[in-house]
């Protein structure tokens, strides 16, 4: 079995209203993003949100096209392109944050999609937990995340954290430990 396949099986799993960590590395990070954007929300026909803090939101769509992930399930909470002085597309589909240490915010900007799309259950991406623990301490990452898995559990919602294992920390195998219901060790491609 390939990667995707694994991903997928191992969210299959996962009752709705679950929070996992799935841990991965550069090899196998397309890979992953394809089973849990495309494979896994096409077959339980879910809404994506998905909350980049590493690669601006227009870049991670056009690499949903060039792997040929269909994206038109997809909605963004963005908070790095401002910091990068991106161009920016205004639409429904991405919703803009200045700073990823404006988590606030991004609560209230996941709140407002999961209440505006209820006509589907939907599946959250915090892509990834590395990036915005460079710009948060441990103390505020784990409060945050614990309030975001908390609040998505009432409406139904999966949770879906990648953490980089290239950049991960102790402090972060605690705070993912803590806020998720299991852990996905990706075994990774050559």
């Amino acid at each position: 079995m390939g990667v995707t396949a694994n991903v997928v099986g191992k969210l299959e799993e996962l009752p709705s209203a679950s929070s996992i960590a799935i841990k991965t590395g550069v090899n196998s990070y397309f890979d992953v993003l394809r089973a849990i954007v495309d494979v896994f929300p096409a077959r339980h026909d879910l809404y994506v949100f998905y909350v980049s803090s590493t690669i601006p939101s227009k870049n991670i769509e056009n690499l949903f096209n060039l792997l040929g992930i269909e994206s038109n399930r997809v909605f963004f909470v963005d908070t790095i392109s401002h910091l990068m002085k991106e161009s920016t597309e205004f639409s429904d589909r991405f919703l803009y944050i200045e700073s990823p240490t404006m988590l606030e915010y991004i609560m209230l900007k996941i709140e407002y999609l999961v209440r505006k799309y209820t006509d589907k259950k939907a599946v959250v991406i915090l892509d990834s937990v590395n990036s915005m623990s460079i710009y948060n301490g441990s103390k505020i990452m784990s409060e945050f995340l614990h309030i975001l898995v908390t609040s998505l559990r009432s409406w139904d919602a999966y949770m879906i954290i990648l953490s980089m294992k290239e950049q991960n920390t102790s402090e972060i195998d605690a705070m993912l430990n803590m806020v998720c219901d299991d852990i996905y060790d990706v075994e990774e491609v050559e």
